[in-house]
């Protein structure tokens, strides 16, 4: 078996993998693999540059394949480690070169991800010069800002990602991918304080919710149905045939032990190649890259959530951690304009009144909001906010201006008929899309008759 391994993010050392290699090859014979370090390659590539891109990094990947021995004229089959941001890389690479519509011709077979950033970073909007001193993710690296700006939570790659990630069918072509991720928090690893770094359901960088590629798509539009006159409020409807869209299922095992990084706790760097398969992420790595065929992945699959359930609810008995998923909101109207950080509010509602007040205490947990493109993520505890009175939830926007001669109307979402397990689940990311109506008064433009006389309407009001 081919294997390469893919690091995180302004990694400038092979040394960040650690032991994870040799241990993998020292016990891959006890589950019929042929592992050889001869024929396992690891990855070294650059983001500590401004410059540099998530897409220039693809590109990269692809001719370094192709330079690999016997792969100039065809890429040979392989299997693919990584590690954070090394899980986009990858996924970026693979619906760059290939996509959902030519998965065939992948030489990919499978895609073991640690601690994968698929949905980004809450440490990614604390700005360049922070981030790089935070040991949990690099060593006194100075990252480069546009992978940067690629991992931020909102970020539109993420959403355009994920988004063409809906149409994969990665069984039938026989690509197996795998999310695994622990939620420990190594409190020793840390050079300053900052809140997200000890925040529950993550491993101190990343979320589980946003390392899951089991997510959502959410689209709603304002229709004319008046809610209420005052304030003048219309609805916002769902596609009745589609309400939802829903990933592919790509299973996914949750951890206690492990934290993001580091060599006590860090999911790929604290491995000990002595200890080998005693390390739980050592032997489910190997089973996984041991899936051949539908019916083996799926039971890697039910392993893999029962791993989970058992890893979350021990944690929530222990009170150590709950669980959480991600709301990531973009408004737009229909006209194709966006808003910007100030020219619109979000509230979640709940009760029959749909009122902000009935919702449940202390179910926010962070809201973030991205600087560049204006998306509005939200972080829930999931246990808390499936207590919503009488099971009903919405969604209430303001957007500005409210008046004028272009101006927007007050929207609701109403969740009647959609169940709130199908809006938001355990561990996963719903991507919410808001498209409003952008009102015009009639009088930006009149006519005036030609026999009338002529005169100013500089005047002229709504």
């Amino acid at each position: 078996m081919r294997l390469i391994f893919v690091h995180g993010w302004s990694v400038t050392n092979t040394d960040t993998y650690g032991q994870l290699p040799e241990a993998l090859q020292a016990a891959s014979t006890d589950y019929d693999l042929s592992l050889d370090l001869h024929h396992i390659h690891l990855g070294k590539y650059v983001s500590f540059h401004d410059e540099v891109t998530l897409d220039d990094i693809a590109r990269g990947l692809h001719q370094a394949l192709h330079d690999l021995p016997g792969n100039a004229d065809q890429i040979q089959p392989f299997s693919c480690i990584t590690h954070s941001t090394g899980g986009p890389v990858v996924r970026y690479w693979l619906n760059r070169f290939y996509g959902p519509e030519n998965l065939s011709a992948t030489p990919l077979r499978h895609l073991v991800m640690l601690a994968p950033a698929n949905h980004g970073s809450t440490l990614a909007a604390l700005g360049k010069k922070r981030v790089g001193r935070i040991k949990a993710w690099f060593d006194g690296v100075e990252p480069g800002q546009r992978v940067l700006d690629w991992l931020c939570l909102g970020s539109e790659g993420q959403r355009r990602l994920n988004e063409s990630g809906l149409h994969y069918d990665y069984v039938g072509h026989q690509v197996y991918p795998f999310v695994l991720i622990g939620q420990g928090i190594d409190r020793k690893l840390y050079d300053f304080i900052n809140n997200y770094l000890t925040e529950p359901g993550s491993d101190g960088v990343v979320r589980v919710a946003g390392a899951n590629m089991n997510y959502r798509f959410f689209s709603l539009r304002q229709s004319d149905e008046v809610l209420k006159k005052n304030p003048y409020t219309t609805r916002l409807v769902t596609k009745p045939e589609r309400p939802v869209r829903v990933s592919p299922d790509v299973p996914l095992g949750v951890y206690n032990q492990y934290s993001h990084s580091g060599k006590t706790m860090g999911i790929m760097r604290s491995i000990d190649k002595h200890k080998g398969t005693e390390q739980p992420v050592v032997a489910d790595i190997l089973k996984c890259l041991q899936v051949e065929s539908a019916v083996a992945y799926q039971q890697r699959a039910t392993e893999l959530r029962t791993l989970t359930e058992a890893t979350q609810a021990k944690a929530r008995q222990d009170k150590t951690n709950d669980r959480y998923a991600m709301l990531v909101f973009r408004v737009q109207d229909d006209q194709g304009n966006t808003f910007s950080n100030d020219d619109y509010d979000i509230l979640l509602l709940g009760g029959k009144s749909y009122q902000p007040k009935t919702m449940p205490k202390s179910f926010l947990e962070d809201r973030q909001m991205n600087s560049k493109t204006s998306n509005l993520v939200f972080y829930i505890d999931v246990d808390q906010f499936h207590q919503i009175k009488d099971g009903l939830f919405g969604i209430r926007i303001i957007a500005r201006p409210q008046k004028g001669f272009s101006y927007y109307q007050w929207a609701e979402f109403h969740s009647d008929g959609v169940s709130l397990t199908d809006i938001v689940a355990p561990n996963q990311t719903t991507y919410v899309d808001i498209t409003l109506k952008r009102c015009v008064d009639k009088n930006v433009f009149r006519f005036a008759r030609g026999d009338e006389k002529r005169g100013s309407f500089k005047g002229v009001k709504p």
